[in-house]
């Protein structure tokens, strides 16, 4: 069976992305299945450049056909931010997860609502032909889920930013999505969606 490592660290999206792929015929693998401990600085400027980054550096580790993900939160009030330093976003050393979401509700405190913001994420593949060439071609796909940013934390699913993400069709959060509906409207699972036609037509090539 065919082999396609997911390329990151956190627990969450490792979920969310097998949960994503379970349909399709191939072997998900995660970096720790085949002992590949990296962090890959994430100096792109945009998500896709940082997707293909960790892609690279995955790919190159693993030999294996490599999808790897970046994605952030735009607040449109901040202008943007978090957005590529979503995960980096509190200046607290070794900051949580919680930590971050206090620190985003401490930036929009007194503000007008609703703050409203989106979701983005890049998916970037690379075949393993590909992992140590110059300049290696790369698969590309793109998701995004718009919302808005609540003051109060509900729901004890998902993980980052989720607990205060307002998705104000279904007034829920992200974190009161079951994993069902998440992998329906997300921009994880837009991303993924849009990259399962590339993944076929790969594993057709092979």
């Amino acid at each position: 069976m065919q082999e396609l490592l997911i390329a990151t660290n956190n627990p969450g999206k490792i979920v969310e992305l097998q949960a994503l792929l379970e349909n399709l015929d191939i072997k998900l693998v995660t970096p720790a299945e085949i002992g590949v401990d990296l962090e890959v600085a994430e100096n792109g400027v945009t998500y896709a450049e940082n997707a293909a980054l960790k892609a690279i550096a995955f790919g190159q580790a693993s030999g294996l056909l490599t999808l790897a993900d970046d994605s952030g939160l735009e607040v449109d009030l901040l202008d943007g931010q978090p957005g590529l330093h979503s995960r980096r976003f509190s200046p607290l050393p070794g900051a949580t997860d919680a930590d971050r979401r206090q620190y985003l509700l401490a930036k929009l405190a007194g503000k007008p609502r609703p703050w409203t913001a989106r979701f983005r994420c890049s998916i970037a593949i690379l075949e393993p032909e590909q992992a140590h060439l110059p300049l290696p071609y790369i698969y590309y796909a793109h998701g995004t889920c718009p919302g808005e940013i609540i003051p109060e934390e509900r729901g004890e699913n998902g993980f980052g930013y989720d607990p205060i993400f307002l998705l104000a069709e279904l007034d829920k959060t992200m974190a009161e999505l079951s994993m069902e509906e998440k992998n329906r409207l997300s921009h994880r699972a837009r991303a993924i969606m849009n990259s399962i036609p590339i993944l076929e037509k790969i594993f057709q090539a092979y």
